[in-house]
């Protein structure tokens, strides 16, 4: 089972996603808030699997609820999934880099909201490749931090290159397809990656392959 915590000042919006989650039989909303602070709390409380977060709200912002769930050691398992009406800006940007899983656009269909949710609780491809790439045109458009590139060194050619892809926007089996690799292998050379960068998610090591420069933007698409 699916546990899920929906965060958002708007009602009808949470009441909306509640309406579709609860249709389903392997997923099951634990909790609703209104504003982050109270979002944070429920976290603590229930331990989702998900954490929907809206990502302008009173109080605590979607931002600084991520960030302070992604440094919370008892919050490890919580995945959080922005929920934004804007699509790609800035604000979204900033909060795959405070350690959201990726992140949904409020007008999103059924089906591929509730396939989001499932990938997201799995700790798999966060963002859908079309997302990764608007994200990278968009933003990561020079190395950020210059701190980041040192962990690379400790990751094996294989690791790199699954990273690499990774960046690029491929799945595990497109990765895998690339390495001429099986997808259990591709999956390992990633996690061994993220354990090795700390990073928290694949969202994340999306975004430390572009500051680091292990990716470029104008190779990223070859």
């Amino acid at each position: 089972m699916i546990r899920v915590l929906l965060v958002d000042d708007q009602p009808l919006i949470r009441s909306g996603f509640r309406a579709l989650l609860d249709l389903e039989d392997d997923i099951e909303v634990v909790a609703e808030a209104a504003d982050g602070n109270e979002g944070l709390a429920l976290a603590r409380q229930h331990l989702p699997d998900i954490a929907l977060i809206d990502i302008q709200m009173p109080v605590i912002d979607g931002i600084e609820a991520t960030r302070r769930i992604a440094e919370d050691p008892a919050l490890a398992g919580v995945h959080v999934v922005i929920l934004t009406n804007y699509g790609l800006d800035e604000h979204v940007f900033n909060a795959l880099r405070a350690g959201a899983a990726g992140f949904l656009v409020k007008d999103i269909e059924p089906e591929d909201f509730l396939h989001a949710v499932r990938v997201a609780a799995r700790g798999d491809a966060l963002l859908a490749p079309s997302i990764t790439r608007r994200l990278i045109d968009r933003y990561v458009t020079q190395p950020l931090d210059t701190g980041t590139g040192a962990g690379l060194k400790e990751l094996t050619n294989r690791e790199r290159e699954a990273v690499a892809l990774a960046a690029r926007g491929l799945s595990n089996d497109e990765i895998a397809d690339r390495m001429v690799i099986s997808p259990l292998t591709a999956k390992t050379h990633i996690n061994r990656a993220m354990t090795k960068l700390h990073a928290r998610d694949r969202a994340q090591l999306v975004v430390l392959a572009y500051e680091s420069g292990l990716v470029t933007v104008g190779t990223r698409w070859k």
